[in-house]
């Protein structure tokens, strides 16, 4: 894929819409731009960062009134000369505005290359280019606060300040190692054990956030699960504020596992409601039971629904389980529930939000949601950071068993570039540089 090219495409989604908008980007982009737009008055003069009023043209004639704005490199979300042309939105006359960008000179973008040209150009990392997709499909208030910070370059400050330190280390051992002619005091084995302990810890921070991480961009999944008839499609309906699940006092209704999202306090819930636990001889009921089975396994939460009018067990079917007592109102006057279960009447509504704050905080979501900073790694930091641990932890015990230090090195190389990775800084003259730079060594 050449970066030296001009690209175009439709930036906003197909279909109808006031504004639909064509980003042209690229060495050629306000030349194209040039080609295709006029403006309504001669005296128009188009000023980088200001909204230009004028037509497109296609063989002479008028396609469409629209607005373009240029942008100028370095100073541009690709960092290249940019133009963006707001048209009326429809899917004929965007794609028409595109097809003329392309015969003028562009090239059709492929998937992401504008961002992927903002990183390239240094004016995002990897984490904030994948910050910008989050930002996009995130559907509770809180995911879209932690994108928004990751972003910002939250975590990219996090990864790069932990990456210093590594670095920082790598940089004296070998220079050491290279340059012991030089004087150059190494560090003891504690004091590298520490620095090394030290960035370990950091390391093992990141990786904690990771179920947060899940949680605020896929959901929490809560399987809803239970004896039959318990209330559980009822309950689920009651979560979701309509009537999704069929509700029946004949056992066995639910024969399959339903699934639905609810956005509770700003938390994305993912729920799934289960076929009846129970021993059955019919085959479709015994294959729900059996996928109910899956579900609770599967699941960060389980709600495991008793009918409050009976015998209350305890805690039994999930480590992260809340035993809900449904059907309080029923109880008569003076019955209370036992304090390890959470009363509720899926009927009436009572006990509803006292069982979504248990859930919230079953879930540690509440935690993250509270604090300033949203740091939440996704799955490929997550295999990046293991990586990284696994890497300090072996240079830690290297350094333990007075090894040579050239393993130690080879070790925090590899947690260097692990690191690297997840932001997209992997330059192997960058060590070399340091060393000059930083111990003046060479003469």
């Amino acid at each position: 894929m050449s970066h030296s090219d001009t690209i175009a495409a439709v930036a906003t989604p197909p279909g109808e819409g006031a504004i639909a908008m064509v980003r042209i980007s690229g060495p050629d982009a306000l030349a194209i731009a040039n080609r295709i737009f006029e403006p309504f008055t001669a005296k128009s003069k188009i000023v980088p960062r200001r909204a230009t009023y004028g037509r497109i043209q296609e063989n002479g004639e008028t396609l469409d009134q629209v607005l373009l704005t240029t942008f100028q490199s370095p100073s541009s979300f690709t960092g290249e000369d940019m133009a963006e042309i707001s048209c009326h939105g429809g899917i004929l006359l965007s794609a028409r505005t595109l097809e003329l960008a392309l015969r003028a000179g562009a090239r059709a973008a492929e998937p992401g290359e504008f961002s992927q040209r903002a990183f390239y150009n240094g004016k995002i990392d990897l984490t904030q280019a994948e910050a910008i997709m989050d930002i996009i499909r995130a559907r509770t208030p809180l995911a879209l606060r932690a994108a928004s910070q990751q972003l910002e370059g939250r975590l990219g400050n996090e990864i790069l300040g932990l990456r210093g330190d590594v670095f920082d280390i790598v940089v004296h051992l070998e220079a050491w190692i290279d340059f012991p002619e030089e004087g150059i005091d190494p560090a003891t084995g504690r004091q590298l054990t520490e620095k090394i302990t030290t960035a370990m810890a950091r390391t093992s921070r990141l990786l904690d956030t990771a179920d947060d991480g899940r949680i605020l961009r896929e959901g929490v999944r809560v399987a809803i699960a239970g004896l039959p008839n318990a209330g559980k499609s009822s309950l689920l309906n009651r979560l979701l504020g309509m009537e999704r699940a069929i509700v029946n006092e004949q056992p066995g209704t639910t024969r399959d596992t339903i699934e639905e999202t609810a956005c509770l306090r700003g938390i994305l819930f993912r729920l799934t409601d289960t076929a009846g636990l129970r021993e059955t001889l019919d085959p479709v009921e015994r294959e729900g039971v059996a996928r109910s089975g899956r579900a609770i396994e599967n699941a960060d939460l389980v709600l495991h629904i008793v009918d409050a009018t009976s015998p209350i067990p305890s805690p039994s079917l999930h480590e992260k389980e809340i035993l809900v007592a449904n059907k309080i109102d029923l109880l008569s006057s003076g019955t209370s529930i036992p304090a390890h279960a959470c009363g509720i009447s899926s009927k009436t509504g009572e006990g509803l939000p006292a069982l979504v704050d248990a859930m919230i905080q079953a879930t540690g979501i509440g935690q993250l949601a509270a604090g300033d900073s949203l740091a939440a790694i996704n799955a490929r930091h997550k295999t990046l950071l293991e990586s990284t641990l696994d890497s300090l932890q072996s240079a830690a015990a290297l350094v333990s068993t007075n090894a040579p230090p050239e393993l130690s090195a080879v070790e925090l190389r590899a947690a260097l570039d692990s690191l690297g990775r997840i932001v997209g800084a992997t330059d192997t003259e960058e060590i070399l540089g340091g060393i000059f730079s930083r111990f003046c060594i060479g003469k």
